[in-house]
């Protein structure tokens, strides 16, 4: 009995001991990378500060306690939203829309199509920022989003939007520079009536929007940026929307 205890101990003690080795050598790999990235850093002018401005505006808003990011790609995004002590699941449609496989180092992400969902659970809000104008069945996303929600649930999306016109894919435009034709996803246009419908496929109410110029062209990457990036009244030029749509 005693030698058996013993042996017990001993295996315990390497097991401590390469538990800690592997977390050791894990801290110096992320270190690294994040010291390369760091390093590395150069301005990339989006819109996410205006998106994620919206977002965290609407949670303190609406203080919600189980929050759904739907297309969260590499972002940090559910990270700090769990850092503000809302339950976050993070999803991304991670074997169609990343071929060679995407791995988010903030927050654990499932693979979901949310135009095909197999989510089960039901949600107090939902984010999708920049993400439904790459999704052509965006119909079928913002109902399979919608149905996610529980009874006054609110459903957040940022992306490109005219006003009057809807385009399939804005980067073919020959309008769009050069360096958006070559991309493997396409990037929508929504316009009102795209809106109207949504709503029209599901039990919800437009609760708030905001109307965003970020460039001086028509449509979303015409012409130069607008720096800083203005926020403009419905009937004034914008490129980018933000709404809330609240579930009934």
């Amino acid at each position: 009995m005693a030698v058996t205890a013993a042996a017990a101990f001993r295996e315990q003690n390497m097991q401590e001991a390469l538990k800690s080795a592997v977390h050791k050598l894990g801290r110096r790999y992320c270190q690294r990378i994040c010291a390369s990235e760091y390093e590395s850093q150069q301005r990339k002018i989006n819109e996410r500060p205006i998106e994620f401005r919206f977002v965290f505006d609407q949670l303190t808003r609406f203080n919600p306690i189980t929050v759904l990011d739907v297309g969260t790609g590499t972002t940090a995004l559910p990270h700090l939203m769990r850092n503000c002590g809302f339950l976050v699941t993070a999803i991304d449609n991670i074997q169609d829309y990343w071929p060679e496989g995407m791995f988010n180092r903030h927050y654990p992400v499932r693979n979901d199509d949310i135009t095909k969902t197999q989510l089960q659970e039901r949600f107090d809000f939902i984010t999708c920022v920049s993400v439904l104008e790459h999704i052509p069945a965006h119909r079928v996303a913002v109902k399979n989003m919608l149905h996610l929600l529980n009874p006054g649930g609110h459903l957040v999306m940022t992306f490109p939007f005219n006003e009057t016109t809807y385009q399939e894919d804005v980067f073919q435009r020959p309008e769009s520079p050069a360096i958006f034709k070559n991309l493997p996803y396409v990037c929508q246009v929504f316009c009102r009536r795209d809106l109207d419908g949504w709503i029209a496929d599901s039990n919800c109410a437009l609760v708030s929007q905001e109307y965003w110029q970020c460039y001086t062209g028509d449509l979303w990457t015409f012409g130069d940026f607008v720096l800083p990036f203005r926020r403009v009244e419905r009937h004034e030029k914008s490129q980018l929307t933000c709404i809330v749509l609240e579930k009934a």
